[in-house]
């Protein structure tokens, strides 16, 4: 049987397929439940910045109020582990590391590089093997230039990689005026992966009672093809790992990423629809598809159909659809 081991930020994984973010990935139980389906790692449910920022705030005021905020108070207070969530979440990681031996990946969501990197530490001191930072901010803001956005992205890694020396990754849009350029400097800031791409909320508009509705919780088989031809254009140029992520819902979606260079995928909405079981089929699906043609390991494939070596390097820049004319 071929061998669909690979690695992805430095860390050995059994299956290139990675259980995203979502709220499968929130407890013990279905942590355990991903392992024994076959799931290489796991990124946890992510955290939102709004939550650390709050809860730490929660915790400097609560000192203050009980007058025992010294200066020599503050270095005890960036190592404090805070309360609610927080404290959930790290007990979510500790138990992982106990339980399951896939590795366990935390998540931050995060919009700025302020206030609260440092508690990307406390999450590498209770277990965590590796960091995804989740970045974006809507560009709504009309008088804030393209540049303060995508300044953001590199503020937060530099702030985080100065607090962790696990693998840190960054998971981001396809919302950038050069995409290509931005993935490969990302790619040379020093961190460990970049996954591609992100999904948000939707909005939608509901006529009959004329309020605002969200829409497409889950992506759709066909959503692939975005992320499909940013891996196969960047995975030669970036100087990290790609993890391919968006509209995967069947084994022949994922051959097709890693036929683009992608490392790893990351799977969410087909778990969701067809039970965490389908990472089963899939493997077996990929084993047997590469039997059939020979392949022995990922790394005999990966990459073979990435812009800069498939026989039409073209066709993956094509914008416009072109009319096929026949001669006769």
């Amino acid at each position: 049987m071929p061998d669909i081991s690979t690695t992805y930020l430095g860390l050995q994984l059994k299956s290139p397929i990675v259980a995203a973010s979502s709220g499968l990935t929130n407890s013990l139980d279905d942590i355990k439940h991903i392992e024994k389906a076959g799931a290489g790692a796991v990124v946890l449910k992510s955290l939102f910045e709004e939550e650390i920022v709050s809860e730490m705030e929660h915790q400097l005021n609560r000192m203050q109020s009980e007058n025992y905020l010294y200066p020599e108070t503050m270095e005890y207070y960036n190592h404090l582990d805070v309360e609610g969530t927080l404290s959930d979440y790290l007990k979510l990681i500790n138990d992982c590391k106990k339980e399951v031996k896939i590795p366990v990946i935390a998540s931050i969501n995060c919009i700025t590089a302020h206030n609260w990197p440092s508690y990307a530490r406390t999450l590498q001191d209770a277990g965590a093997d590796a960091l995804e930072l989740n970045i974006f901010a809507l560009p709504s803001d009309i008088n804030r230039k393209s540049l303060d956005h995508e300044q953001v992205y590199f503020d937060a890694i530099e702030a985080v990689l100065k607090e962790v020396s696990i693998p840190v990754a960054i998971k981001i849009s396809h919302y950038f005026s050069n995409l290509a350029a931005m993935i490969t400097q990302l790619s040379k800031t020093g961190i460990a992966g970049i996954t591609l791409f992100n999904r948000f909320y939707s909005p939608d508009i509901d006529v009959e009672n004329l309020e605002v509705i969200p829409t497409h919780t889950f992506s759709q088989p066909t959503e692939y093809t975005l992320p499909l031809r940013w891996i196969a254009i960047t995975s030669d140029r970036a100087e990290c790992d790609l993890a391919a992520t968006t509209g995967i819902h069947e084994s022949r979606t994922i051959i097709k990423m890693l036929l683009a260079g992608a490392q790893v995928v990351q799977l969410a909405s087909t778990l969701y629809k067809n039970g965490i079981d389908t990472i089963e089929r899939y493997n077996h699906e990929i084993g047997k598809w590469m039997h059939k043609h020979e392949f022995d390991t990922l790394n005999d494939f990966r990459g073979s159909l990435s812009q800069s070596k498939a026989m039409n390097p073209a066709g993956y820049l094509r914008l416009q659809f072109m009319k096929q004319f026949s001669q006769k």
